[in-house]
């Protein structure tokens, strides 16, 4: 495996406390993003499922888990974004929030379909592509489904959580009736966790659409099919009491999350972990599209060799590997049909993708330990000429760290497979920004980014990232 250069150094940094909830509370906007749910669902159904949890007995580390399973029950949710854009012929983040909102029996999942399917295409193709979901409507779910809670169970516990928040995320999507999936579990045979995790979703997604009335409504339509009976009744306790909601609607439901007693326990976060949760982040990112797979990964690796051929030092450089890293989170917010449209872009469809720049800055901005690298990450479009985006900075106002991570992500770009051209050869692609020094990549930068290419790249897949903790 290829190790980063500052490996090299001793680059050990003393051990600091941070909270672990603030930093994965200010994360889960982006899961929000991804699913198409107003912003601080997870929050929001965080402090559902902490209440519940309580009111259910749970303590301790067990109550713990209970708050970051509900927290980060969406880690897979960017896994099946490409697929529902392209079955469902439509924006996924729409497509996603709409099915949230449908009922629980059969004829509702038709009547959305009916409505939903292809809604902005020519009659032939929508109709095609509903025949098709409806003659493979099981399977085609359960993959969804099984996708995205694979995918989650597994960046939880590349988050360093325990098999308890990793299978109480896995299970998400089962009901007590046995009707969900992908397991088809049924009872006390779904975790707990799980349990309180759906019942808070349900709650919090259909409180934000029609208010307290009702959430209470929908909870108690789905208990003893989709939710768990005794579950439903403690929430109905709770529900019963007007601060409750008052609580749940009021501005700084993030610090109130963080200052019930399971967030207050204070986690060790230092470098490595840090490192971690970039990682894990990052793979939510590359799971957006078929076309970014491990774009994040080959970005940090390209950021670390050119930032160590520049001299920087090896802890500034760490930092900067995780700017690299989360340079693209913002992509969580744009829909597949953009990301992944083979033509050319509308300019409605260029401004929403131009908006993830911004996007990963305000994102990377909630979280103090990463606030440094908010702007650095968040201006990796901008260029030395003043003509690109969100801000049009110059070369007066760029600094020298998002120069190294803009020419490694222009590299990167331009020699992988976009849904609009085939991946281009690297002296082709070098020979395209070689005219673009001064424009809009920094001259330095694509020097040293020439003696990379020219020591020999890794054949792929590249190591994840350059860490001290790539295991």
């Amino acid at each position: 495996m290829f190790q980063p250069a500052y490996q090299a150094f001793d680059i050990a940094a003393p051990a600091r406390e941070a909270p672990l909830a603030e930093i994965l509370g200010a994360f889960s906007y982006a899961l929000d993003l991804t699913e198409g749910q107003p912003a601080g669902h997870s929050v929001r159904a965080a402090w559902i499922g902490t209440y519940m949890g309580l009111a259910a007995g749970l303590q301790g580390g067990e109550l713990a888990d209970c708050l970051y399973a509900v927290l980060l029950k969406d880690l897979g949710c960017s896994s099946n974004a490409a697929r529902v854009a392209d079955l469902f012929l439509g924006d996924d983040r729409s497509l996603k929030q709409g099915f949230k909102l449908i009922g629980p029996d059969v004829t509702d999942f038709l009547a959305f379909v009916e409505a939903e399917v292809g809604a902005k295409e020519e009659e032939a193709a929508r109709r095609e592509a509903r025949d098709h979901l409806l003659a493979n409507a099981a399977p085609i779910l359960t993959g969804f489904i099984e996708t995205r809670c694979t995918q989650g169970a597994t960046i939880a516990k590349r988050l360093r959580f325990s098999d308890r928040v990793a299978g109480a995320i896995a299970a998400l999507d089962e009901h007590w009736d046995g009707s969900g999936m992908p397991r088809g579990l049924a009872g006390a045979q779904i975790p707990l966790l799980s349990r309180i995790a759906l019942l808070a979703q349900v709650a919090d997604v259909f409180f934000m659409a029609g208010g307290p009335a009702r959430a209470i409504a929908e909870v108690q339509a789905r208990s003893g099919t989709w939710l768990d009976p005794e579950l439903a009744a403690i929430f109905a306790e709770l529900a019963a009491d007007p601060g409750f909601w008052s609580e749940l609607a009021a501005p700084g439901i993030d610090e109130r999350l963080f200052a019930l007693a399971p967030a207050q326990a204070r986690i060790m976060v230092d470098e490595d972990y840090l490192d971690d949760i970039a990682i894990a982040f990052g793979q939510v990112i590359d799971a957006k599209s078929p076309y970014t797979g491990g774009h994040s990964e080959r970005v940090a690796w390209l950021t670390d060799r050119v930032g160590a051929k520049l001299r920087i030092a090896a802890p500034e450089r760490r930092r900067l590997v995780r700017s690299a890293m989360l340079h693209d989170i913002g992509k969580l917010g744009v829909s597949n049909r953009i990301l992944d449209k083979p033509g050319r872009l509308t300019p409605g469809e260029w401004a929403a993708m131009q908006s993830h720049a911004q996007i990963t800055t305000d994102i990377l901005s909630r979280i103090s330990v990463m606030r440094d690298m908010a702007a650095i990450a968040g201006s990796h479009h901008e260029r030395l000429d003043g003509t690109g985006y969100p801000l049009g900075l110059d070369e007066t106002s760029i600094s020298m760290e998002t120069r190294i991570i803009s020419v490694a992500d222009f590299f990167d770009a331009l020699t992988a497979d976009r849904p609009y051209r085939a991946a281009m050869p690297v002296d082709q692609a070098l020979s395209i920004m070689a005219c673009e020094v001064g424009d809009a990549i920094d001259g330095d930068c694509y020097d040293a980014l020439e003696e990379i290419v020219a020591e020999g790249l890794p054949e792929a897949p590249l190591p994840a990232m350059p860490s001290a903790l790539t295991l």
